[in-house]
């Protein structure tokens, strides 16, 4: 999978889903530093609402108009369920404080609720921006990957919800986990792009629409059953 893929912004839409993207990201470079773990909890917040406002939305539509999603939903509901399970996997790392928790429920409530409203008034340009945060995603767990290997973060034992999620051998640590969340996000890049490109007008690769397979879709259940 190519980590360096990068959807070059053409016209307003792409451009605002861009800008908004980096003035995020500016926030979280000012707030978090290089506290990779603990970004990690809240933007993970975050990015599984994405997932589940596509979800909900597309579903009223193909009641409403009789029509079939083409795969659409259920793809939407598995990125939200996997991005629940990053953060699961990151509290055990980082250990969040209540504050963290305030900010992660005050930030969820608010872009839960400005990605709503966009996604109504341009679906493109919602998953645009879903797109180009997974791009920086990416970016963010490479730089952690490189505090791991240079001494500046500990890598720590895999969490036991991530060796069972991502089916990792007891042995697995930290970066093992980062290696494959990374891996998590650059499948988001890539469907969420094809899929502002087909509304768009372009063509999607149904490929862009595969499962994850190295994930247990049991201990999913689970989690949403506890």
């Amino acid at each position: 999978m190519d980590l360096t893929v990068h959807h070059q912004p053409r016209g307003f839409s792409d451009s605002f889903a861009f800008g908004f993207t980096k003035l995020l990201r500016f926030c979280a470079d000012t707030f978090f530093a290089k506290r990779y773990g603990h970004r990690a909890i809240v933007l993970e917040t975050v990015a599984a609402v994405p997932g589940m406002v596509g979800a909900a939305i597309n579903h009223l539509k193909c009641l409403r108009r009789m029509k079939d999603d083409k795969g659409w939903i259920r793809t939407l509901m598995e990125e939200a369920e996997n991005e629940r399970m990053h953060l699961m996997t990151f509290i055990e790392v980082a250990k969040p404080s209540w504050f963290e928790r305030f900010i992660v429920i005050a930030v969820q409530w608010v872009f839960y609720l400005a990605f709503f409203a966009l996604y109504l008034i341009s679906a493109r340009t919602a998953h645009r921006v879903v797109g180009y945060f997974e791009e920086e995603a990416i970016i963010s767990y490479t730089h952690y990957l490189k505090e791991i290997d240079e001494g500046r973060s500990k890598n720590v034992p895999a969490p036991a919800i991530a060796r069972r999620y991502w089916k990792l051998p007891e042995t697995a640590t930290l970066r093992d986990v980062v290696l494959v969340v990374r891996a998590d996000e650059a499948h988001h890049r890539d469907v969420n792009h094809a899929f502002s490109n087909e509304l768009n007008g372009g063509q999607i690769d149904t490929g862009e629409l595969a499962p994850y397979p190295a994930h247990d879709e049991s201990l999913c259940v689970k989690n949403i059953a506890a």
